[in-house]
């Protein structure tokens, strides 16, 4: 009965599907699963033959299965492997290679036979590749096949670097990168100009092979193309829906990835539901927006016709649930998001009381706060609530090399204008200089640089503070050390960044905290510094009882808004209001016309606020509520 129940919740899905609650747990249960089919092949005296993937994904997979060889006595020393790609050209030391990073991450830390490890040549001649291809999958045949292939997906849905219009028996070989590929690794090579145009790759035909595929993917930002590659038709358009023709293959998936499949997204399409408060809302919401209809218009042939009759016929009648779900998204408009004073809250996203709140504006960047909430920090400044912000890094790896000349360049005329002795300045211009003509893509800029950026971006923050109204002493610059790394790979979070924010919340003891709540990238610096706040805030709570009534929300940065069932505070913004928002974006000059890490949106990011903000309150519109300009939205954090 249990097999045919998860047969009826997963009959959108064409292969297995496994999740997990969080990666960490899927990444363990695939190293146990390798470090079983070593211990295996070990007692019958034969090799295992490993396909190996390189990126975020697997390297909690290779971190367990170096604590089995450390900590548990796992050899690897009948272990065979074969890595899925490597740019190319690429020399071996390179920081981008992914010898680098098997050897970092894997390779250098167990008992592996060096020549027992293969990885696709990223120096060879041109003219050498076709037979360097077909010698590795000749020695992948020589010895049976590949036990266990490990795959991750790019956002084109490439297995490998298996780009769309790869065939399914395609072979190892030299492939041209999807430019949504290249700007996807820009971070890693200083930008996509540097990022390799091609790649030495596996195909399809030799993953197929393979004895068992497991597929792993994390994160929201997974979710779509997951949603295709598993629920959607086999075409060369996604190369990973190749894989619903193998009976040997597992997507192994935490709850983020997932979250776009039917049975996640839309459950009420596959099984009987227990109808929340909340799914109630999404339900609702979705079959308004797929019927291009406003929520008191649906009618119980709709929610029947639309796989929703449970609904209709557990909690109607329909028009009942129709109202309540209206009252509910009219309630969390408010043109008063730090509460408004003397007024009855029981309906309303924030308290009246105290009618002047104590504010923190967190901004993980030094631009985030404008760009995201720009129309709401005005507001809260305009409506005599007390206001701080904290920039929570530097951002100074943001900012392009000639900025940075130029800056010290007008340091170098102005002193010298001045009349003041600016030897130093000149010899130190000089070095810059010198150091910036030669550096290599991704070099990590000198101290002196990165102190130039970070302070023009600093002013630039000020800039953009002043301008929504605030004083001076109410800007905070943490720098939290986690980030000042000079890289765009940053350091582990540390005691010293919670204990930063543990003072500037008992220095303000807010009782409203605005923070960036994009999650979607699991190793983004915005889910970095919304969970040290948080940390901050629970380490509070447990002694201090202004704590214990702050609230923290959630705001979404420039790239997307949160969905419309989510939304629990809209904030109405006027034509002035996001004239007024626009004008403190362009204090952020460093980020304007073109940002260093734009992306792949070629918006500028007040067009993307601008839009979103227009988009949030067309959404409301169309559901059959008031029509605004703008709309900014945030989600409570429950704690």
């Amino acid at each position: 009965m249990a097999r045919l129940n998860l047969l009826e919740e997963t009959r959108f899905e064409k292969l297995p599907v496994s999740v997990f609650e969080n990666p960490k747990i899927a990444s363990v249960n695939v190293a146990h699963r390798i470090a079983e089919l070593i211990k295996t092949k070990q007692a019958n005296n034969a090799p295992a033959v490993l396909g190996l993937a390189t990126g975020v994904t697997p390297i909690a997979v290779y971190s367990e299965l170096v604590r089995l060889h450390k900590e548990e006595g796992l050899s690897f020393k009948n272990v065979i492997t074969f890595n899925l790609d490597e740019y190319y050209p690429m020399q071996p030391n390179a920081a981008q290679s992914y010898v680098t990073f098997m050897n970092e991450n894997l390779f250098d830390h167990i008992d592996i036979d060096k020549n027992n490890i293969h990885i696709p040549d990223g120096t060879l001649p041109l003219e050498d590749i076709p037979a360097f291809c077909l010698d590795y999958e000749k020695k992948i045949g020589d010895l049976g096949g590949l036990d266990i292939q490990i795959l991750g997906i790019g956002r084109t849905g490439h297995i490998g670097f298996n780009e769309p219009g790869s065939a399914p028996n395609s072979g190892t070989r030299l492939v041209t990168l999807d430019d949504l590929t290249r700007r996807d690794a820009a971070r890693d090579f200083g930008g996509k100009t540097f990022v390799p145009t091609k790649a030495i790759t596996m195909g399809i035909g030799t993953i197929f092979k393979a004895r068992e595929i497991i597929l792993m993917a994390w994160s929201r930002k997974k979710a779509s193309i997951i949603k295709k590659a598993v629920e959607g038709e086999i075409s060369g358009d996604v190369p990973a829906t190749y894989l619903q023709l193998s009976e040997h293959v597992e997507f192994i998936l935490d709850a983020p990835a997932a979250s776009d499949l039917t049975r996640f997204d839309t459950p009420w399409l596959v099984k009987d539901c227990v109808w929340t408060d909340s799914l109630i809302r999404k339900a609702v919401i979705w079959l308004a927006n797929t019927l291009k209809k406003p929520i008191l218009k649906l009618t119980e042939d709709d929610y029947n016709n639309n796989g929703m009759a449970q609904l209709a016929t557990e909690k109607g009648p329909v028009y009942n649930i129709n109202i309540h779900i209206f009252n509910k998204l009219q309630h969390t408009i408010t043109g008063w998001p730090g509460g408004k004073p003397n007024a009855d809250d029981s309906q309303r996203p924030e308290r009246a009381e105290p009618a002047k709140k104590r504010v923190i504006i967190f901004s993980p960047h030094p631009d985030d706060d404008v760009i995201s909430m720009g129309g709401t920090f005005i507001r809260l400044v305009d409506q005599k609530h007390d206001v701080h912000v904290a920039y929570q890094t530097s951002g100074n790896t943001a900012v392009w090399d000639d900025d940075a000349l130029r800056f010290v360049e007008f340091n170098v005329d102005f002193t010298e204008k001045m009349g003041m002795d600016n030897t130093h300045l000149k010899e130190l211009y000089n070095k810059m200089r010198t150091f910036i003509e030669q550096k290599k893509p991704n070099q990590v800029d000198t101290p002196e640089i990165q102190t130039v950026k970070g302070l023009i971006r600093k002013g630039e923050a000020i800039a953009g503070a002043r301008y929504c109204g605030l004083d001076d002493d109410h800007i905070h610059f943490q720098a939290l050390p986690f980030y000042e790394s000079g890289k765009n790979q940053k350091n582990p979070v540390t005691n010293a960044d919670i204990q930063l924010t543990i003072e500037l919340l008992q220095q303000v003891k807010p009782q409203q905290v605005f923070a960036a709540g994009d999650f979607e990238d699991p190793h983004g610096t915005h889910i970095v510094c919304f969970n040290i706040i948080l940390a901050a805030l629970t380490e509070l709570r447990k002694t201090e009882d202004w704590a214990k009534d702050c609230w923290l929300w959630m705001y979404r940065g420039a790239w997307h808004e949160f969905e419309t069932h989510e939304i629990e505070m809209a904030v109405p913004i006027s034509p002035q209001e996001l004239e007024r928002k626009k004008y403190a974006i362009f204090k952020h000059q460093s980020q304007k016309d073109r940002a260093v890490f734009p992306g792949d949106d070629s918006r500028e990011f007040w067009q993307r606020a601008e839009d979103r903000n227009r988009d949030t309150a067309k959404a409301y519109d169309d559901l059959g509520l008031a029509e605004y300009e703008a709309m900014e939205a945030f989600v409570r954090w429950k704690f």
